[in-house]
């Protein structure tokens, strides 16, 4: 008998949302990743959750669609983590005309459900806080519906959610070699240690790495793949707003600029071809110089290369039909004859990674029973409430740890959802939570992180766990890692 029902190698989001799927159809389940969770392009997505607007452009209607009900799923499995916001699109002379805009938005109104969202709208920008950040003589601007989400906080709560549904979840864990016999058979070094692991299905879900891993360790034929970086910068914050700019650049790109982490602002994406070790991927001065010519068009603050505070980078497998890249993802079953199923699952954009790792475990129910489909219905670990509730459960917070600020309550329930009382506890004040490193994080929250959310060192908890690393001091930095040093 095989250790496992599905091992699955990688644990970026199309890996854990698979896991999370599985172990709640009763699968015996372990996934193993090399690194952490979502150290790859899993955190370096756009943070949308969203039905894109231009793919209608494109008229790649049924795709818009699908996408739209994926985003209420996610508004109602995580509204600790999917934040609604207003997405305005500035209307430029140079650019597409109004009367295209609108009609692009009153479409996408009509493939959306009724999630209780606001419709889009029309807006004179020079009376509106939409256009205090504007150059002139940019005086409308379209407005609509969507959602900015935490990419990373989501791939580790879909991981501590299998981990509570029977899953294995082992980190720092390479597998090095794997025979496909009546079973998969694993060579895996775990954090040092050389273990063997049988499972009776396989999903590689190693993202950048699915040829390669395909080609050296799983000797099974590689598939024709391409590899496209996608790449953003963080620059001091250039709007008061509560809004997503979307800027349509000279070449006809949307380049969005977003709220991130209340100082700064995200502006992105430009996606192209990527050669190299996706460990190493970085990004070039002419994506830097290209984003922030993109946002000066449209900002009065101008802003270049000197200005940018962080760069947010990272590869994915794509394919490439026809000769012309396709971001979507990919979903292949291998089973031929009687062969033990692999099945590999890459690329693909946050909304639509629960629906495609969906649609994967279903493809195993013709080997082994399992229960129905429920991801669509179950909220993520803390996300127990209506999203409309979030400020609420923000001020309830405040309300019973009155040692919070509300910038503070917001950014814990914004990661934790209800889970936050197990990182607070009984505290009555800031010292009961432990050492403090920074202005926000405290030696309570870095315990829960280390206990139940996987994070080993210091990048962990300030890159993926929380992007506290913008604004903590070197000093604190040192210390916090003497401090998880001594707690492993």
């Amino acid at each position: 008998m095989a250790d496992y029902d599905l091992a699955i190698i990688g644990g970026g989001l199309n890996g854990v949302c698979v896991a999370r799927d599985a172990a709640g159809r009763g699968l015996r389940v372990i996934l193993l990743e090399q690194g952490d969770l979502g150290s790859g392009a899993s955190s370096a997505s756009p943070r949308l959750i969203h039905g894109d607007l231009a793919r209608l452009e494109r008229r790649h209607f049924l795709r818009v669609h699908t996408a739209l009900r994926e985003r209420d799923v996610w508004l109602r499995i995580a509204p600790h983590l999917v934040r609604p916001m207003s997405f305005a699109v500035p209307a430029h002379a140079e650019a597409r005309p109004p009367w295209q805009l609108r009609s692009w938005l009153l479409l996408y109104d009509r493939l959306a459900s009724r999630s209780g969202l606001p419709a889009s709208a029309t807006v004179d920008v020079t009376h509106h806080p939409i256009g205090h950040a504007l150059k002139r003589p940019i005086g409308t601007a379209f407005e609509y519906s969507d959602c900015v989400v935490d990419d990373s906080r989501l791939v580790v709560l879909h991981a501590v959610d299998a981990a509570a549904r029977g899953a294995a979840i082992h980190t720092g864990a390479r597998v090095t070699r794997a025979e496909r016999g009546d079973t998969w058979r694993l060579i895996v070094i775990d954090r040092g240690y050389r273990k063997a692991i049988t499972a009776r299905a396989l999903v590689n879900a190693t993202g950048a790495w699915t040829a390669s891993v395909a080609d050296t360790i799983l000797r099974v034929p590689a598939p024709q793949l391409g590899t496209a970086q996608i790449c953003q910068v963080v620059v001091r914050k250039l709007f008061d707003s509560d809004n997503v700019y979307v800027f349509q650049n000279t070449d006809g790109r949307l380049i969005f600029a977003s709220p991130y982490e209340r100082d700064f602002t995200l502006i992105g994406t430009i996606g192209h071809a990527f050669t190299g070790d996706p460990a190493i991927v970085a990004i070039g001065t002419r994506d830097v110089t290209y984003l922030c010519e993109a946002a000066n068009r449209y900002f009065r603050e101008p802003i270049g290369g000197a200005d940018v505070v962080r760069m947010v980078t990272g590869a994915n497998s794509v394919i490439s039909p026809k000769g012309r890249r396709e971001r979507d993802g990919m979903m292949r079953l291998d089973a031929r004859g009687r062969a033990t199923p692999l099945i590999t699952i890459f690329g693909g954009d946050v909304t639509t990674a629960r629906r495609r790792a969906e649609k994967a475990v279903s493809e195993l129910t013709r080997f082994y029973p399992m229960s129905p489909r429920w991801t669509a219905t179950a909220p993520l670990p803390g996300g127990e409430f209506a999203w409309s509730r979030f400020e609420t459960e923000v001020d309830i917070a405040c309300d019973r740890w009155r040692f919070l600020s509300d910038e503070q309550a917001r950014r814990l329930v914004g990661a934790y959802g209800l889970n936050v009382r197990d990182i607070l506890g009984d505290a009555k004040q800031r010292s009961d939570l432990g050492p403090s490193f920074g202005t926000e994080l405290t030696g309570a929250e870095v315990r829960y992180l280390m206990q139940k959310e996987w994070a080993r060192f210091p990048d962990d908890v300030l890159w993926r766990r929380s992007k506290l690393g913008l604004t903590m001091p070197p000093a604190d930095r040192e210390r916090l890692a003497v401090f998880m040093a001594t707690e492993s």
